[in-house]
């Protein structure tokens, strides 16, 4: 399926504001409100629209520093790639995981709650991942731009 100008304008206006009224969704999408129901029902259907959540303030929770982790395993083999993917996705203070290309295979964004609870996530989880040849870890010193808003 395809998208229209329609139903990027209700993906975007989703990403920004998920607990809208369908009401509301369809005034900005120039719909009926029957009509706009049946089109975000085919886009959850269809797998544009995966989740709703709730984005929480990770300051108000008490986990302000962000850290992002390089690791460089020992080996390819599919089998440490496996152990270590599910291992690290195990790992509740992991909000992110990916996979690169370059100089480190995988970098983790990581959250704590200070630098002393990012040193307890290092030596309870970190440090016990399978197949870690090497690891380096750098602080946010402050977060300058975030969305979660996919350009559409």
């Amino acid at each position: 399926m395809s998208l229209d100008a329609t139903d990027r304008k209700i993906l975007a206006a989703l990403q920004t504001r998920g607990r809208m009224s369908n009401a509301d969704l369809s005034e900005r999408a120039n719909l009926s409100p029957s009509a706009c129901h049946r089109r975000v029902q085919r886009l959850e259907a269809d797998g544009y629209i995966r989740d709703y959540v709730a984005l929480l303030d990770a300051r108000k929770m008490g986990l302000p520093t962000t850290v992002f982790v390089e690791i460089t395993l020992q080996g390819q083999a599919d089998e440490l790639l496996d152990a270590f993917e599910k291992a690290v996705s195990r790992i509740p203070d992991v909000l992110e995981c990916h996979l690169m290309a370059g100089t480190a295979d995988y970098i983790l964004k990581v959250v704590a709650e200070n630098t002393e609870d990012f040193a307890r996530i290092h030596r309870q989880y970190l440090s016990r991942l399978p197949g870690v040849a090497q690891m380096q870890s750098s602080f946010a010193l402050r977060t300058v731009f975030k969305t979660t808003a996919l350009p559409v």
